[in-house]
């Protein structure tokens, strides 16, 4: 009789859990590593079908390519590179991407048959690894060209942000949101040591309150939760992870910003608590930023074979993380 040798199953929450913790260990946020000045503008894409990368993927392609030097903000499967009369080099190594696929399973409480997200992955390979293909011909980045440009278009982020919070530029010395009053602090712009580090904190505080009831309801101004508090971190780690969204969007750099230890200690010790929790922080970030920018979600990459980035959530209200706000007088 044939013995049956049992496939160890990847643990695809545990891997990408790990990366992160990784970057953590050494002393770095790896969303506020650069994701601008590459081919693509700013966002990881699809070169088949030229459409962004979404949510966890963008970290986890930054990352690639920010470890390895890629050039390009490409990225294509293997099969794709193929049917584009491409070739992927003998002996390079892919990339982790993962997405959602839906299967059909019965409900044991009332027995209707309903669909269940479960977490997906393949392999992609970035532009700098395939022989016999080019980036399209793309304007330069208006970065490169004129600094102050993608300025005027994180400006046009903030204004264009509909239904959001009132923005109070009253000159104090933090910046923060007060979910009680549903408002945005900021200190005057000129205070800031950067341009960059500006729009990357009002970005940050402005994520935040897509988490209000009014919005996508993260329960920031019906529930409490002390500040240092996993639920507070959960909170920190989604607006972080919007704002880097919202910088490449505006065409900037998220700013590197030195964290304290203790402050990204807290991070690692919440995800070494729950595996799933960077990639739905990042599901629940990229549906903040989308609720910023006013953008769909159709617009994402996905592989051959199954769907875009989303939420694991699809069973919660709105799909989102729930973590609740401090008992501070506001998110930083």
């Amino acid at each position: 009789m044939a013995t049956r040798h049992n496939k160890t199953k990847r643990d695809i929450y545990q891997e990408v859990t790990d990366k992160i913790i990784g970057y953590l260990e050494q002393g770095t946020a790896p969303w506020r590593n650069p994701i601008q000045g590459t081919e693509g503008n700013g966002f990881p894409r699809n070169l088949h079908s030229g459409k962004r990368y979404r949510g966890i993927n963008v970290l986890l392609l930054a990352m690639r390519a920010f470890e390895s030097g890629y050039s390009s903000g490409y990225w294509l499967t293997f099969k794709q590179a193929k049917q584009l009369g491409g070739q992927v080099r003998k002996g390079e190594r892919g990339s982790l991407v993962t997405f959602w696929k839906l299967y059909a399973t019965t409900d044991r409480d009332n027995g209707n048959e309903i669909e269940v997200p479960v977490l997906k992955h393949y392999t992609a390979f970035n532009l700098s690894q395939i022989d016999g293909l080019e980036a399209p011909d793309e304007a330069p980045s208006e970065t490169s060209a004129e600094p102050f440009e993608p300025l005027e278009q994180a400006e046009s982020i903030v204004a264009g942000y509909k239904s959001g919070p009132s923005i109070n530029d009253d000159g104090g010395r933090r910046a923060f949101y007060r979910a009680r009053t549903d408002s945005v602090h900021m200190p005057k712009p000129e205070q800031f040591k950067s341009r960059e580090d500006y729009y990357g904190t009002i970005f940050h505080e402005l994520s935040h309150s897509t988490g209000h009831s009014n919005r996508l309801n993260r329960g920031l101004d019906t529930e409490l939760a002390p500040f240092g508090s996993p639920d507070y971190s959960k909170e920190e780690l989604i607006a972080e992870l919007s704002a880097s969204f919202l910088c490449a969007a505006a065409g900037i750099s998220p700013p590197t910003i030195e964290q304290s230890a203790a402050y990204l200690q807290s991070w690692i010790t919440v995800l070494k608590g729950d595996k799933r929790l960077i990639i739905n922080a990042a599901s629940a970030a990229q549906k903040s930023a989308d609720l910023i920018l006013g953008t769909r979600f159709d617009t994402a990459a996905s592989s051959d074979r199954g769907q875009p980035e989303a939420s694991a959530d699809r069973g919660k209200p709105n799909g989102q993380v729930q973590a609740p706000a401090p008992s501070q007088p506001g998110l930083f």
